[in-house]
C-alpha cells in the first residue's frame, strides 16, 4: 500500500511591522520577506515523497519579497530536484538566509550552499557524500547508471566550491571517495560550508535513518521514536520548529546531541593522533582522511587498517605479521652508526660515515656500549669488572652486543665490497644457481629459413634441431676471524671494522682472481667447455687467422670474424659485434688509441684516411692480471655472453655469520661467498695471440 503524498515544505510571507505599514502608507518603501521551511525527504524519492521540486520553484518564484529565510531539517533526497531547488534559490532576486535548524545531509546540505549567508544551529549536522540510487539490470546498464552519477557528483562540486571557495576538485573528492562526511556547526564553519553558528534549537523529531550506512552519535541523537518530522503549521503567523512538550525530555536530548558531538569530536583526535609519526608515509593521510570521515571507524579500528597499510612496506614473515621499527631496532641502528663514525668507515657512496647529532650513543666506546646492552638487558653492571662485563656481553643471551657488532662488520664489509673495484663484471655474465650442483645453460638451435611450397601446395615438416648444453658449479670460498675481549677492552675498532672492510674487497679480489685464472687456462684459450674444446680453439673460429698487436687491421679482422658466427643449428649468422676489449695492461694505451683516433694511426699521412675501426668498442678493459701479447674481444654479456660468474640463490654480496666461541674468548665470525665461474658459449668472443 503506497504512502499517501506529504509536502516537504512550506512557505510564509511575514506580517509587515507597523513601521513598515507606516512607511508604505507614506509612500515610500519597506522590506518585505518569506520563510520556507524545508523540513522533511525532498522531492520524489524512495522514502516515500511524491511531492517534487516543480511545485517549490513555482511557488518560490512567485514570492515577491527582498528578503528569504530558507529554514533546513532534512536528511535530503531527490538529487535532481535538490539542485533544482538550489538553483532557483541563487537566482530569485532576494537576499536569501539560509538557517539549518537540525540536520542538512545529503542533497539538503547542497541546497544549504544556496544562501547569500547560511547560518547553523550549534546543535545541528551538515553531512556531505556521493549521490547514490538503488539500480539493477546488466553490466552496460549499470556501467551507464555509474557514469550518470558521477555527473551528479561533477555537477554538485561546484556548488559547494562556490560556497566555501575551495577548488572544485577538492569538493569533488567528497563526492567520490564513498564515505560520508559529517561535520558538527564548528566543523562546518571551519570548512567554510557556513558563515555563522547559532544557539542551539530543540529538536522535536526526525527521520528514519536506516537508508545511511554510517550515522555519528551525534546526529544518531536526533533519531527518535517518530519515522517523518512534523511540518510547522501552514496558518501559524510566526513558524517555529515544534518543541518538546516535556522541558526535561527536551535538556536530556540537548545533552544527548552533545555528548554524541563531544565524542565525536574525539575520535577524530584520537584518529589523528595515531596517524602522526606516519603521516609522512605514503597513503598515510588519505587513509587517515578515510577513517576520519568514517564514523563507524573506531579509533581501535583505524589503528589495525594503518598497521596493515605499513605492513604494505614490509616483508610478511607468516602470515601478516607486520615488522614495524622498535626502540630495540633504533638502539641497534645508532650503535652500529657511532661505531662506524669512530671507524672512520666509509658508506656506500664512498663518503664518511658520520653520526647523528641526535644519536645519543655518540662517542661510545666498545666497552661503553657492551655496558649499556647489559643495563637494557637487566643485568647489573655494578661492581663488575672490564673482562666481566664485555664476557657477559657476549654471553647474556638477551644481550644486543654481540648483535650489534655483527651489524657493524655487516655493513663494513657490504660497503667495502660495494666499493672495491672490478673488471670481470663488465665482461662476464652474472647469473643464479640453487645449489652447489652442475646447472645447465641451454642455448637452443634455430630452424633456419623457411621452405618454399611446390606447386602442390605441399608443406615440408620442420625437424626440430637439437641445441648445445654448458654447465656451471657453484662453490664456497671464506675464511673466520677472531674477535676477542682484548680487544673490545682496548677499544681497537681496527680489529674487527678494518678486518671487515678487508674482508670486503678480498671477497671482490676472489671473484676478479677465479674469472682471470678460468681465462687463463688452456695457456690462455679459457677454460673447456662441454664440447671438450676450450672457450678460444679454432674450430670454433673465435682465434684470429694471424696474431697481431692491436691495430685497425687486426681490430677490423676480428670484428668480421665475429660477425661471423652462426647460430646453434649453422642455419644464419649471428652478427655479432665487439663491445669490449680485454687485455694485458701493456698494450691497453695502443688499443684505446686504435679504438678513439679520428683518423688511421697505421697510416703515414693520418689526415689522409678516417680510422676504420674508430669506436668499434664501447669499453676496454686492460689489467695486470694479464701476462703476455694477447688481447680479446667480448660482445655485450647480455646479448651473447662468452663467460659467466653464477652466485648461489643470486646473492652476489659475501655473507657473515656469527658464533659465539668457545675456544675464542669473544666471539667468531666467519665470512663466506659462493659463486662459480665457467664459459658458457664461443661465439661471443674472440682472441688475438697479440704481437
Amino acid at each position: 500500500m503506497s504512502k499517501p503524498s506529504q509536502k516537504w515544505y512550506s512557505i510564509r510571507a511575514r506580517a509587515v511591522s507597523a513601521a513598515a505599514a507606516a512607511a508604505l502608507a507614506a509612500g515610500g518603501t519597506a522590506a518585505t520577506s518569506a520563510e520556507i521551511f524545508i523540513y522533511g525527504d525532498i522531492g520524489e524519492s524512495w522514502w516515500g515523497e511524491s511531492v517534487t521540486a516543480a511545485d517549490f520553484v513555482k511557488e518560490v518564484a512567485a514570492l515577491n519579497v527582498d528578503e528569504l529565510t530558507v529554514r533546513i531539517n532534512s536528511f535530503g533526497g531527490s538529487v535532481s530536484d535538490g539542485i533544482a531547488i538550489y538553483n532557483a534559490l541563487k537566482r530569485h532576486r532576494a537576499a536569501v538566509t539560509v538557517s539549518i535548524d537540525g540536520t542538512a545531509m545529503s542533497i539538503a546540505s547542497l541546497i544549504a550552499m544556496a544562501g547569500d549567508t547560511v547560518e547553523m544551529a550549534e546543535n545541528a549536522i551538515l553531512m556531505i557524500h556521493a549521490p547514490w540510487v538503488y539500480a539493477s539490470g546488466n553490466a552496460v546498464a549499470l556501467r551507464e547508471v555509474a557514469d550518470y552519477l558521477d555527473t551528479w557528483s561533477q555537477a554538485m562540486s561546484n556548488s559547494y566550491a562556490a560556497k566555501t571557495g575551495r577548488a572544485a576538485d577538492d569538493m569533488l573528492a567528497l563526492l567520490t571517495d564513498g564515505v560520508d562526511h559529517y561535520y558538527t556547526a564548528e566543523q562546518a564553519l571551519a570548512e567554510k560550508f557556513i558563515d555563522s553558528v547559532t544557539t542551539a534549537m530543540p529538536i522535536a523529531a526526525s527521520h528514519d535513518l536506516s537508508r545511511f550506512r554510517a550515522i555519528p552519535a551525534a546526529a544518531a541523537a536526533f533519531n527518535l521514536k517518530e519515522k517523518h518530522m512534523p511540518h510547522p503549521n501552514p496558518a501559524a503567523a510566526a513558524p517555529a520548529p515544534a518543541a518538546p512538550a516535556d522541558p526535561a525530555a527536551q535538556a536530556a536530548q540537548a545533552e544527548a546531541v552533545a555528548r554524541g558531538v563531544q565524542a565525536e569530536a574525539q575520535r577524530r583526535t584520537d584518529i589523528r593522533a595515531a596517524f602522526a609519526s606516519f603521516a609522512a608515509r605514503e597513503g598515510v593521510a588519505d587513509l587517515m582522511a578515510a577513517c576520519e570521515g568514517d564514523t563507524q571507524c573506531s579509533v581501535q579500528s583505524a589503528r589495525e587498517k594503518l598497521l596493515a597499510h605499513l605492513g604494505k612496506e614490509g616483508t610478511p614473515v607468516a602470515g601478516n605479521i607486520v615488522t614495524v621499527e622498535d626502540e630495540q631496532d633504533k638502539f641497534r641502528a645508532a650503535a652500529t652508526e657511532a661505531i662506524l663514525a669512530r671507524a672512520a668507515a666509509r658508506d656506500d657512496k664512498g663518503s664518511p660515515v658520520r653520526a647523528n647529532a641526535a644519536n645519543p650513543l655518540r662517542g661510545y666506546k666498545l666497552l661503553d656500549l657492551a655496558r649499556a646492552c647489559l643495563v637494557r638487558a637487566g643485568v647489573k653492571v655494578d661492581g663488575m669488572g672490564q673482562m666481566e662485563i664485555v664476557a657477559a656481553a657476549f654471553t647474556q643471551s638477551t644481550s644486543d652486543f654481540p648483535i650489534l657488532l655483527e651489524n657493524t662488520m655487516h655493513k663494513t664489509l657490504q660497503q667495502a665490497y660495494a666499493l672495491a673495484p672490478d673488471t670481470w663484471s663488465r665482461f662476464c655474465a652474472i647469473g643464479s644457481v640453487s645449489d652447489f650442483r652442475a646447472h645447465p645453460r641451454y642455448r637452443v638451435g634455430s630452424l633456419g629459413n623457411l621452405d618454399v611450397i611446390n606447386e602442390l601446395g605441399e608443406f615440408k615438416n620442420k625437424t626440430i634441431p637439437d641445441g648445445e648444453k654448458a654447465t656451471i658449479t657453484a662453490g664456497t670460498r671464506g675464511n673466520i676471524i677472531n674477535l676477542s675481549r682484548q680487544m673490545i677492552i682496548n677499544d681497537d675498532l681496527g680489529a674487527f671494522v678494518g678486518v671487515a672492510s678487508m674482508l670486503g674487497r678480498a671477497a671482490k679480489r676472489t671473484i676478479e682472481a677465479a674469472v682471470y685464472a678460468r681465462l687463463a687456462e688452456n695457456s690462455g684459450a679459457g677454460p673447456t667447455l662441454d664440447d671438450g674444446l676450450a672457450l678460444f680453439h679454432a674450430n670454433h673460429k673465435n682465434i684470429a687467422a694471424a696474431a697481431a698487436a692491436p691495430a685497425v687491421a687486426s681490430f677490423d679482422a676480428g670484428r668480421v670474424q665475429m660477425a661471423q658466427q652462426k647460430d646453434v643449428s649453422g642455419n644464419d649468422y649471428l652478427d655479432l659485434r665487439p663491445a669490449i676489449w680485454l687485455g694485458p695492461i701493456g698494450i691497453g694505451g695502443t688499443a684505446r688509441v686504435t679504438n678513439d683516433a679520428q683518423y688511421d694511426p697505421d697510416t703515414a699521412n693520418k689526415l689522409q684516411k678516417p680510422n676504420l675501426v674508430r669506436g668499434l668498442v664501447r669499453d676496454i678493459i686492460d689489467t695486470p692480471r694479464l701476462s703476455g701479447t694477447a688481447w680479446y674481444f667480448f660482445a655485450d654479456p647480455a646479448e651473447a655472453p662468452a663467460m659467466e660468474v653464477a652466485f648461489l640463490d643470486g646473492a652476489q654480496d659475501p655473507y657473515l655469520e656469527l658464533q659465539n666461541g668457545f675456544d675464542v674468548d669473544g666471539a667468531r665470525y666467519k665470512v663466506r661467498i659462493d659463486f662459480g665461474v665457467a664459459g658458457i658459449d664461443y661465439r661471443g668472443a674472440h682472441m688475438n695471440a697479440g704481437a
